[in-house]
């Protein structure tokens, strides 16, 4: 019957034999897993590091090792070599003392690296061994010397000290014990012990006004002064060659006293007797 063999509708067929089973609803096969994707292919020249991986910096070592050379090689010149050791030491400067002297008490280490050398220290050993020395500079002269440049302290005073003379400078330091009294130094000649001012100004303080006198003093002047005659701090007198002299007053205004007596020196030169305790007002008289 013809109504047997079809299949009712709605109700679903068997699958033939040797066909895959249809795709539907009712399937029970498991679904696919997706393919895994393909890792995208590393552009030529910019492949991924591994892990932990990276390229040795080979410039920046030989930067490293070529500082480190230059550093011990530098270093081995200017400690190690011979060539930059002190072999010579000059001095120059030098007025009353010899360079010989100056020499003797930087006592340089002759050999010893050039750079090395504390310059600071020499000096120092300079000046405390030579009081006359007022200043000195030791400098480096590259390769193979030091020198010494000094300034000597230059004595405006005496003071008489049994039979030596006791040398002192524009500032007041006494410097130097001398047998002989330098030629165009005056010589301090102090008598203020009846002064009224003595308790007031004792003797250091009248020596500080006579070595400001006598520093201030023209050098023209300077040269023909023989003593500086302290009697009080504002009696100072000047005796100078040719048995003249001045009536100086106290230390105040030396510098313009010093130009008014210049002046008063041209306008009357065969004078005696000057005075320029008040510079405005100089004085002169006698022949």
């Amino acid at each position: 019957m013809a109504g047997a063999t079809t299949a009712q509708r709605g109700t679903p067929s068997p699958d033939r034999p040797g066909r895959p089973p249809r795709k539907g609803a009712g399937s029970t096969e498991p679904p696919k897993s997706p393919k895994p994707a393909k890792p995208a292919e590393a552009v030529k020249g910019n492949a991924p590091r591994g892990p932990g991986k990276q390229l040795p910096r080979v410039p920046a070592l030989a930067s490293l090792a070529a500082a480190v050379l230059l550093v011990v090689g530098g270093s081995w010149v200017l400690y190690g070599s011979s060539w930059l050791r002190v072999e010579k030491v000059t001095a120059t400067g030098t007025d009353v003392l010899t360079p010989e002297q100056v020499l003797s008490a930087a006592a340089v280490p002759v050999g010893a690296p050039l750079v090395g050398i504390d310059t600071d220290e020499i000096e120092s050993r300079v000046r405390g061994r030579l009081p006359r020395i007022d200043s000195v500079d030791a400098v480096r002269a590259w390769p193979h010397r030091i020198g010494l440049k000094v300034t000597e302290r230059k004595p405006v005073l005496l003071i008489k000290k049994d039979a030596n003379f006791v040398e002192v400078d524009a500032s007041g330091v006494r410097f130097d014990t001398v047998p002989k009294a330098p030629a165009g130094v005056p010589v301090l000649e102090l008598n203020a012990g009846g002064s009224p001012s003595a308790r007031r100004f004792d003797e250091e303080r009248l020596l500080h006004e006579a070595v400001l006198v006598a520093g201030s003093l023209p050098a023209p002047i300077a040269g023909q002064t023989v003593q500086v005659k302290v009697g009080s701090y504002d009696s100072i007198v000047l005796e100078l060659t040719g048995g003249r002299s001045v009536r100086w007053g106290s230390g105040e205004q030396s510098d313009a006293k010093g130009r008014a007596l210049t002046a008063l020196l041209k306008a009357a030169p065969k004078a005696a007797h000057f005075d320029v305790s008040v510079p405005t007002a100089p004085a002169a008289a006698g022949s």
